[in-house]
């Protein structure tokens, strides 16, 4: 999972409750379009807080820049029925998202099974976007060590949906023992995030993390520049699979020094450097 490297938004972010054709979706914006607007599309049992480290760097290089809760996901509401988190369902969300922004092709980027419901949104679609990042995501199901452990967690919510403290609990304890421990706020953050998510959110897109398949040709089809970033390592997707991806696409390719899964909370100035040269290169 993903864990923000801070927890308070800088002086130039605000939050508040987008409104969209599709319903309400909690955000964070910073920034200005003065050289475009951005949208953020968080990761499985992630949020918007992921991108904060990534906000003020990238308002301050002259964009506007909104990161998005999901449907159902921490702050933003979803109802506890199985059908509204397909990732059809997701990219059609997407989509009305950028098109309440209101400002013209959004540069949208997607971290992990965010670039999985980005790719469905620019499949469907490219028309409200100026470019696509994919962002620490792959091409198709994720790596089959990683399925096992989802598999695992799906069953687990499918089963204990009404008690998520104890489902947490256990997977809290599956932490390597030599794992850096967590601050005692971003530990209640990152609880409180799983409660406030809805069960069948995680269900539905955790079954597409081991089932979907290889639509990059379908993508590559898409005339709309396209980055593919990553860390240097990637428990999730392996990096050679990326680096194939990418090329495949025709895409850039930034990798990340001295990051794994989460390039935009672990070294997010870096990250959003790479953003914004992948940004103003799409309108030179």
């Amino acid at each position: 999972m993903s864990k923000p490297p801070r927890l308070t938004l800088p002086s130039v972010a605000r939050g508040y409750l987008l409104t969209t054709a599709r319903g309400g979706f909690a955000v964070h914006e910073a920034g200005e379009p003065v050289r475009g607007t951005a949208l953020l599309v968080p990761g499985f049992t992630g949020s918007k807080e992921d991108f904060i480290g990534l906000l003020e760097p990238l308002a301050a290089a002259g964009y506007r820049v909104v990161a998005v809760d999901g449907r159902g996901q921490h702050e933003s509401p979803g109802p506890r029925e199985e059908a509204p988190y397909a990732l059809e369902e997701l990219g059609r969300d997407v989509l009305a998202q950028a098109r309440a922004l209101g400002a013209g092709p959004v540069h949208l980027v997607g971290h992990s099974l965010g670039g999985l419901v980005s790719r469905a949104a620019v499949l469907r679609d490219p028309s409200p976007f100026a470019s696509l990042t994919l962002m620490s995501s792959g091409p198709a199901a994720i790596a089959e060590e990683q399925q096992a452990r989802t598999k695992l967690l799906v069953a687990a919510l499918e089963a204990m949906s009404d008690d998520m403290p104890a489902i947490w609990a256990a997977m809290r304890a599956q932490d390597p023992e030599d794992a850096v421990a967590d601050s005692p706020e971003l530990a209640e953050f990152l609880r409180g995030r799983w409660l406030a998510t809805v069960p069948e959110q995680l269900i539905v897109t955790g079954r597409v993390l081991i089932s979907e398949p290889d639509r990059v040709d379908e993508l590559a089809a898409v005339a709309l520049p396209k980055l593919v970033l990553s860390g240097a390592v990637d428990y999730a997707w392996p990096v050679p699979l990326m680096d194939e991806m990418a090329r495949r696409l025709g895409a850039e390719r930034v990798i990340v020094p001295d990051t794994e899964h989460s390039p935009n909370a672990e070294d997010p100035q870096v990250t959003a450097g790479a953003l914004v040269s992948f940004w103003d290169s799409c309108t030179d």
